[in-house]
């Protein structure tokens, strides 16, 4: 049997993602022939004679022939719906859409839903909303925008296409081939942008037909489901209800559940078994957040649905987990594999604490896609434990000297043991920022690392000693030198071309002003206490800065970034010549 795709609709708050969500009820229980809509937990399923109203002969050009029973919208928008929208490997959503506002273009979560999108490998559209807020747009109370824009002036639709370009090049920017959706022969390769209005309904019948071609072409043999089979699910939110106590929104995608059935799914401790005592979904037009009373109790769900549940045991259920009815043979080893493929660390990184599985799962995803390592993930708050694993693990690793927080809170001795550990607590309420965030604190730390490394590593240099400048011929000699490569500072010890050291610069000057520096090109003074001018040192000689052995290691492994190509060659330079005085 073939199910509905599961849509879900993320973007930037106030970009209209629920007006959308409303509107397409709204249409769709206009169009359908039965009257209302099918609700269910979080979740409203238009059926295909209701999309085939609004759409009319456009969508019918669009397939061949279309299989699938109709489009189940998510209802709660934004990534959190997303990421606990999870089966192992992937996402339970079929297809995205993304809002952006074609005023205001993109903004930070809607760049975090496209990255968590890019990494779940989900398809999506762009819904270009509030087109009737384009200055001098005529709201021709139509569905299709298409013919909407047929009743518009010309500088109304040549605006409209530069706000459509200008989404087009900042999806370019992410990697993204796009263009209206008009104007695409191929959507494999690039991306549908349709304008639309939530408010007015322009659009509507067109991001339909797109949604349910892209479904019906590209995901019907995905789309395939085990109507009788054990239940499997992913918990989407859990909620404290008076009357029922814990109860778990889940999101079905195969198989059956039934009042009376066990379901497994994951716990911070491990897997645990729920009895189901109600399964619930809401009377037509009412929705998940209101009282128990607008609920409808029934016996048996099927996928794919939304469905509230209530029964024994469901206290430490975490959003995000998988839920199997424990007549799978495998539940237990399939919830396994999702605790361990979530939370296994690297050894070494940041540590990472989320308020959701499914969280958890997307932000390790884009960071590992930028190459950083996570020592730990766990859910719930931060702890003084945390900081004190962080601090102990991190210092061989200064970059996984931090703790990001996602949507979860800090306990105050957390706070304390960070201050006076140095270990850093990021917290922020949208994955790309937070993500963002941890990218300038690795940035800063690698700095101040150089920094340092800067001060205590000595590096190659290669001076000449210039002709008719010595000051002062001992205790201490003062003469001025040109470098010549690399660079010299106060405290490196220089040596001959024959490897016998000369000693070490005690001060350097230019202009006489003290000097913590000097690099290629500079010609300043120095002095050194250890030899006479005119017999340790003498005009015209060429002098080299004498580095150690684990001076040289460091430079030439992970610190080697510090220094150009032609240091690099000065470095060994340097190495023969000390080769060399030691052979003899």
């Amino acid at each position: 049997m073939i199910r509905q795709p599961i849509i879900v609709v993320m973007g930037h708050v106030d970009h209209g993602k629920t007006t959308l969500l409303d509107k397409i009820r709204n249409t769709a229980i206009a169009s359908k022939e039965a009257g209302q809509i099918t609700q269910h937990i979080a979740a409203s399923e238009v059926p295909i004679d209701a999309i085939n109203k609004i759409c009319g002969p456009a969508l019918k050009g669009s397939a061949a022939k279309i299989t699938i029973p109709g489009l189940l919208f998510i209802d709660t928008p934004g990534h959190e719906a997303f990421t606990n929208l999870r089966r192992r490997g992937g996402s339970v959503a079929d297809i995205a859409i993304v809002v952006v506002d074609v005023s205001q273009g993109f903004e930070p979560q809607t760049i975090e839903a496209i990255n968590i999108l890019k990494e779940y490998k989900t398809p999506f559209v762009i819904a270009a909303n509030k087109i009737d807020l384009i200055t001098g747009w005529h709201n021709t109370k139509l569905g299709s925008v298409m013919e909407a824009l047929k009743q518009q002036p010309p500088y109304v639709s040549s605006e409209l296409d530069n706000r459509v370009y200008a989404i087009a090049g900042r999806l370019s920017e992410l990697g993204f081939s796009s263009d209206r959706f008009d104007r695409i022969t191929n959507f494999q390769k690039e991306l549908a942008i349709v304008p639309l209005s939530a408010k007015t309904g322009e659009g509507i019948a067109e991001l339909l037909m797109v949604v349910t071609g892209l479904a019906q072409k590209f995901l019907e043999m995905e789309l395939n489901i085990e109507v009788h089979g054990p239940g499997r699910g992913s918990i989407l939110e859990k909620h404290e209800v008076t009357g029922l106590g814990t109860t778990i929104d889940v999101i079905l995608y195969d198989g059956a559940l039934h009042v009376n059935d066990n379901i497994a799914f994951a716990t911070q401790n491990g897997i645990a078994i729920a009895k189901i005592k109600a399964l619930l979904k809401p009377k037509p037009l009412h929705e998940i957040r209101e009282a128990t009373s607008n609920f409808l109790y029934v016996d048996e769900a099927s996928a794919a649905c939304g469905v509230k549940i209530s029964g024994t045991g469901l206290d430490d259920a975490m959003p995000g987990s998988l839920v199997i009815q424990t007549t799978d043979p495998d539940y237990g080893s399939q919830i396994e594999q999702e605790l361990e493929d979530v939370f296994k660390g690297d050894g070494a990184g940041v540590a990472l604490k989320a308020d959701s599985i499914g969280s958890i799962e997307a932000i390790s995803k884009l960071l590992k896609s930028d190459g950083f390592k996570i020592s730990k993930k766990a859910i719930g708050k931060v702890t003084k434990r945390d900081v004190i694993d962080v601090f102990t693990s991190s210092a061989s690793d200064p970059a996984g000297a931090a703790i990001l927080a996602f949507n979860v809170g800090v306990d105050q001795d957390a706070l304390e043991a960070s201050q006076a550990s140095n270990v850093t607590i990021l917290e922020n309420k949208i994955i790309y920022t937070l993500i963002d965030d941890y990218k300038r604190f690795v940035e800063q730390r690698q700095h101040d690392i150089k920094k340092r490394m800067e001060s205590s590593i000595m590096f190659p240099g290669m001076v000449e000693v210039v002709p008719n400048t010595c000051f002062r011929v001992s205790h201490p000699a003062i003469f001025g030198i040109s470098v010549l490569q690399g660079r010299v500072k106060p405290g490196y010890l220089l040596m001959g071309e024959s490897g016998t050291i000369v000693g070490r610069i005690k001060g350097m000057q230019n202009d006489k002003a003290p000097l913590d520096l000097a690099k290629k090109g500079d010609s300043i003074a120095i002095s050194m206490d250890e030899p006479a001018f005119g017999r340790q040192v003498r005009d015209n000689q060429v002098l080299y800065t004498r580095l150690s052995d684990s001076d040289e290691k460091m430079l030439k492994g992970e610190f080697s970034n510090l220094i150009s190509d032609e240091e690099k060659a000065l470095l060994e330079k340097i190495k023969s010549i000390k080769a060399l005085a030691r052979s003899k």
